[in-house]
């Protein structure tokens, strides 16, 4: 089969070779992938890739051979599935514990723009328990994390300020649901009950300080790669007796294809909308990546297998 390769070149990371198909495991389906999109994390590792890595998480396609233990989807389901790796290929190997069926209301494009970022902004709201009436704060906001948080959480009655890089990308937030849009987190109005943080260093700082007394801040990321210094009396300034929670998007007791099939069906409804800022035939991806790397797409990159063949 065909599949995308990493080649550690920055102008070009990946090249179409010719690979073996996958062998599954007696609970895994073998899926004909239709469209994949691409995570930031992914971006990071095709510069230094590890022997034999080959990038793909995010896919959505359809059963060509169901599961040998009778688990799962059977041949000719549509599906969307969070992969272990290998997906950016014409067939990957995937648990059927990570796979959820698509319904005809829900497109392939779509459905490929969902599994990391839908399944870490559901399982953040799950984190954040009840919010109805509660003033929340979330930075990195311009992410898909953040576009699905946003939608989740104003859904459920939050009043979400939003801070992002642009007033362009707050733009969409509003229309999202957020209730205010900023460009610093010491700019926001707070006191906030819960601040939803991703970006590490000052600015997780900064969003501790606009918690109230018991106030709690949810860390789910570090995308400035900026270590963080915190003194026990800061908390006097206002979180007084607040709590800091690290978050993973891993650690769920519910499966990654349920909580898949909770998104879908979202999407389904009108009530989530993934956000695709760049969608061209896979054999583009590589002009997509160096789009990414100079963050010149908002929004998610989903590549369609077409007419590779």
């Amino acid at each position: 089969m065909l599949a995308l390769v990493p080649t550690a070149d920055p102008d070009e990371p990946v090249a179409l070779e010719t690979v073996a198909e996958p062998t599954p495991a007696a609970d895994e389906a073998v899926v004909a992938v239709e469209a994949f999109s691409v995570n930031r994390g992914e971006l990071m590792r095709l510069y230094r890739p590890k022997p034999g890595w080959r990038p793909g998480r995010d896919v959505a396609g359809r059963v060509v051979r169901a599961a040998a233990d009778g688990s799962g989807p059977q041949t000719g389901t549509r599906v969307v599935a969070f992969a272990a790796d290998a997906g950016w290929a014409e067939l990957v190997a995937v648990p059927t514990a990570g796979l959820a069926e698509l319904p005809d209301a829900v497109s392939t494009l779509q459905a490929a723009a969902l599994p990391l970022a839908g399944l870490s902004a559901l399982r953040l709201a799950r984190a954040a328990g009840a919010v109805a009436g509660q003033r929340v704060l979330l930075t990195g906001a311009s992410g898909g994390v953040g576009h699905f948080l946003v939608e989740l959480l104003a859904g459920a009655g939050a009043e979400i300020t939003a801070v992002t890089a642009t007033p362009e990308r707050g733009a969409r937030l509003l229309e999202l649901g957020a209730a205010a849009v900023v460009h610093d987190p010491q700019d926001a109005e707070g006191p906030f009950e819960l601040a939803l943080e991703s970006v590490g260093g000052a600015s997780t700082r900064a969003a501790l300080g606009k918690l109230g007394r018991r106030g709690r801040l949810i860390w789910f990321g570090g995308a400035s790669r900026e270590p963080l210094t915190l003194n026990f009396f800061d908390f006097f300034a206002g979180p007084e007796s607040g709590t800091i929670q690290h978050f993973s998007n891993a650690d769920s007791d519910t499966s990654d294809g349920a909580d898949l099939a909770t998104l879908v069906r979202l999407v389904a409804a009108g009530r989530l909308h993934p956000e695709i800022g760049y969608a061209a035939d896979w054999k583009r991806t590589a002009e997509a990546l160096v789009s990414l790397r100079e963050r010149r797409v908002r929004g998610k990159a989903v590549l369609t297998l077409g007419d590779v063949l």
